[in-house]
Parts: structure tokens; C-alpha cells; sequence
């Protein structure tokens, strides 16, 4: 696209989407939010600050709306859905980095995970999701089966989805409502809407009835109490900050919630391991999308014995890691989401060398553009270490044997996921018995998955139940049982 800007205009995706309906392209004065590239710090167009009338609109509709989807026109839509999806992946991704700042890299890689939710959305479609249990089992049982089945919330889904992976995280959402027939409300983050716009229209393109999906853009001091409030909705679906996350806790009341929080994963580097491998997988751990992912290593644990070697790699690749203007097919690395979050990092860098880490490498910052950085003798006393810090930042902290690695793991609110670099398999059944998280990868970093597995952390990560196709598809329904008479 040579003007993403007029491409903005073209397509109308800086109206919302109320049951498909383009609302609000012609606003004007405070009744908008602007939306700018963090890298160029230019507006490439604006979107509507939805009303709460409009809000219960889009509830009114899904709510009144019962989906007549069979399977068959469930898989047929979503898969429609990912040909088109593939057929404009230079599109998706170049919109992707217009408003995220993330590299082409990146928002390649994230286009084409996009179709990868489609696909395997579709394939779960065609899945029968009952049970059957007998129940002559005992000496007291019936001649007698009982037979599950799921089916459709009664509600309607409330989706808030944050500004890192625009695309994916709202594929996360809507892929699972659409395969097992709900309604959807959407409101992506008013940072990158332009993603989760033009995916709706996707959708709509591909045959999704306008009911199924809305997509709501607005200032969530305004709308977001209704959103987790209103008494036709039956779920909310939260990726976001463990601060958000708990108010929507508070405030939704009796509602379903699924809530992916924060994350503060380590990498975990023991004597034995392949330092090469380790150190490799620690740098693009840490930086790809900017180190802006939940799952990103945010803490690079490593066994005193073999840190001097590693922290002399791991430098080396950060500085190779190129990054500059996102549009450049070349470069590892775009910008962070705006100027205040790079200067956050910055800060807590800073705030680290006071208290005795030694920086190695980068906090260098130019508005939202911050450099790959390495810390040296951090310690979980420091913020950087011990809160998440959603960048390209590696605190590197020294630990004397498998025990002091376990505690400096668990040592945070979080229990995301993990990533541990070594061979022995009495260390990998410690790792995967001890370590606080819900995910544990061996010899690959934290965020590695594929979009159908399970996804999901604890503590101060989320409330334990998961992500991913299959289990999304299963916290979207109620489990209906009957039984039969069976001779």
C-alpha cells in the first residue's frame, strides 16, 4: 500500500461495526480518537468514540440474533475467511505496522497466524463435542447413557483485546464465538482499531451474518463499565493489564470471565546448556515484536557458572539485532507502542544502574523508538526485574544452583509461561512440577505454541483457564447433558 492513510478512507475502516453496519465515518470534533503511527508520530486516521447508546445497540442486536449456523456453514465461513486472509497478507501486515509500529517481520509472522486461528477454527467446527458415558457401571446402575453436548451461550461475548498482535489477539476472540455460534462484541484497543476492523469486514466477506460480530471503538472510560456490565452479557474476554484485568473482576459481577493478563517469564539457563542455543533463543525471546508480548522473556535467569560466556553472547546478538523504521523489510525490530511506554523503559533501566545492574547494551530512545537492552547483576528487588516491562529490555540475574533458579522463577505476581535451556531430564521434571506458570518449554522460548493449544497463566497471569481454539471454543458454551434409555 503506498498510502495507508487514503487506504484508511477507501475501506472505511475508521467506522465501527454494528452488526456490519459502518457507523460513524463522518464524525467530527471530540466525538473521534486519533490514531498515529508511533514510528513517523503522524495521524493515519481516526475512529468514532462510540456512545453507550450505541454500545447497547450492538447488545440489543447480538442478543436478539440466534445464529441457524451448521457446522458445515461455521467451517465454511472461517475458512473462506483464512483464504482471504492469505490471499492479502502484505495488506493485513503492512496495516499492522502502520498503527503498532511493530516490523514487517513481525507483522508477516503475524498475518499469517492470523489464518492460522481460521483454519484450525474451522477444523474444531467439524469436531463433535459430546460425550458418552454408560451407566451400567456399577451394581446400582441403569441400563442407562448419558450424552453431552455444547451448545451456545444465551448472552451475548464481550471481547477487550490490547494494542500488541491487533490481528491476532482479536482472531483469539472472534474465531472461537463464530465456530460455536455466539455473538460477539469487540472492542479493540484504541491504539491499533484499524487490524481489528478491516478482520471483521474479513469475516462479513466471507459470509459471517453482520448479527454474529460488532465492533466497537471508543474511549474506555466511557464505555468500558457497560461492556462488563450489561445484563445481556453473558462473558467477558479480557488480554490486557493485571490492573484492568482485576477491575473487570470487581465490577462484571455474575458473568463467565476469561482474563489472559501480564506475564514476567524467564528464561532459565543451566551449566549444561547448549549456550549457543540458549542465548539465541534469549535474544529473539526478548525482542521479536518488541519485546511487547505477554509471553516475552523478560528475565534471563542463568547459572553463575556459565553466565560470563552467555551474557558475552547474548550482548553480542542484541547488538546485531537491527531495528529502526518498521516499514523496513530489513530491520529485527520496530518501535515500542508510543513514546511513554519507551520512556518507561527507559526509566526503569536507568533506576536499575542506580541500584547496581551495569547496562551492557542499548536504552537508547528516539520517541517510541527504544534499542535492544541488556542488564547485567539485576536482581528481583529491582522494578525491571520484578514488575513486567512490556520491552525489549534483558535483565540478566545470576543464580548459584537449580534451587535458587526455581525461587527467582516463582519469585514474582506472575506464572505465566517459562522457557529452561539445559538436557538432564531430573532438572526438566523439577522445572515442570515446580515452576508457577502454565507453561513450561524446554529448549524454546516462553511464547512458543501453536494457536490451537491450550494458552494461559496463573497467579497474577490470569484465573487459570485457558486460550487457544479448543479452549476457548469450550469456556464460549454451556454443557448441556440428557440421558437415554439403552439396552
Amino acid at each position: 500500500m503506498s498510502d495507508i492513510n487514503q487506504y484508511i478512507l477507501d475501506h472505511r475502516l475508521n467506522s465501527m461495526r454494528i452488526a456490519g453496519r459502518k457507523v460513524g465515518a463522518e464524525r467530527i470534533g471530540d466525538r473521534t480518537i486519533s490514531v498515529y503511527n508511533p514510528f513517523t508520530e503522524k495521524q493515519i486516521g481516526t475512529v468514532p468514540k462510540a456512545s453507550l447508546e450505541e454500545v447497547r445497540e450492538a447488545f440489543s442486536i447480538g442478543h436478539q440474533y440466534k445464529s441457524g449456523l451448521s457446522r458445515f456453514d461455521r467451517a465454511a465461513i472461517l475458512n473462506r475467511a483464512a483464504a482471504i486472509c492469505n490471499s492479502r497478507v502484505n495488506e493485513v501486515a503492512q496495516l499492522i505496522t502502520a498503527e503498532s509500529g511493530l516490523c514487517l517481520k513481525d507483522s508477516m509472522y503475524e498475518a499469517g497466524r492470523v489464518a492460522d486461528v481460521l483454519l484450525f477454527g474451522a477444523n474444531e467446527v467439524l469436531k463433535d463435542d459430546g460425550q458418552i458415558f454408560s451407566c451400567d457401571l456399577t451394581h446400582h446402575g441403569k441400563k442407562r447413557r448419558v450424552y453431552t453436548q455444547r451448545t451456545p451461550l444465551l448472552g451475548v461475548i464481550t471481547a477487550i483485546t490490547p494494542f500488541n498482535h491487533p490481528a491476532n489477539q482479536v482472531a483469539h476472540k472472534i474465531v472461537p464465538s463464530i465456530a460455536t455460534n455466539n455473538r460477539m462484541v469487540l472492542k479493540p484497543s484504541e491504539k491499533v482499531p484499524f487490524s481489528a476492523i478491516l478482520f471483521a469486514d474479513i469475516l462479513y466477506e466471507a459470509g459471517l451474518p453482520p448479527e454474529m460480530l460488532s465492533v466497537i471503538t471508543g474511549d474506555p472510560r466511557e464505555i468500558a463499565d457497560e461492556l462488563i456490565t450489561h445484563p445481556q452479557v453473558d462473558l467477558v474476554t479480557f488480554t490486557g493489564g493485571v490492573s484492568i484485568g482485576k477491575y473487570i473482576a470487581s465490577k462484571s459481577g455474575y458473568k463467565r470471565m476469561v482474563l489472559e493478563l501480564g506475564g514476567n517469564d524467564p528464561i532459565i539457563v543451566m551449566e549444561d546448556a547448549d549456550l549457543d542455543e540458549a542465548s539465541t533463543l534469549a535474544v529473539q525471546g526478548s525482542y521479536k515484536n518488541s519485546g511487547q508480548r505477554c509471553t516475552a522473556i523478560k528475565r534471563m535467569l542463568v547459572h553463575e557458572t556459565v553466565a560470563d560466556r552467555f551474557v558475552e553472547q547474548v550482548v553480542e546478538k542484541s547488538r546485531a539485532w537491527k531495528h529502526g523504521d518498521p516499514m523496513d523489510k530489513s530491520n529485527d525490530m520496530g518501535t515500542v507502542i508510543d513514546e511513554a511506554a519507551a520512556m518507561l523503559f527507559e526509566s526503569r533501566v536507568n533506576e536499575a544502574v542506580s541500584q547496581g545492574a551495569k547496562l551492557l547494551l542499548g536504552n537508547q530512545r528516539r520517541g517510541a523508538l527504544y534499542s535492544p537492552t541488556v542488564l547485567d547483576g539485576a536482581d528481583l528487588s529491582m522494578t525491571v526485574a520484578l514488575e513486567e516491562t512490556f520491552g525489549p529490555v534483558s535483565p540478566i540475574i545470576r543464580f548459584k544452583n537449580i534451587d535458587d533458579a526455581i525461587r527467582i522463577s516463582n519469585g514474582t505476581a506472575y506464572g505465566l509461561s517459562s522457557a529452561v535451556c539445559t538436557n538432564r531430564l531430573d532438572y526438566i521434571t523439577r522445572f515442570v512440577s515446580e515452576l508457577e506458570v502454565g507453561t513450561v518449554n524446554v529448549r524454546e522460548v516462553p511464547g512458543y505454541r501453536l494457536e490451537l493449544t491450550p494458552f494461559g497463566g496463573i497467579k497474577d497471569s490470569g484465573l487459570g483457564y485457558k486460550e487457544g481454539v479448543q479452549e476457548a471454543m469450550k469456556s464460549f458454551t454451556n454443557l448441556k447433558t440428557y440421558s437415554l434409555p439403552w439396552v
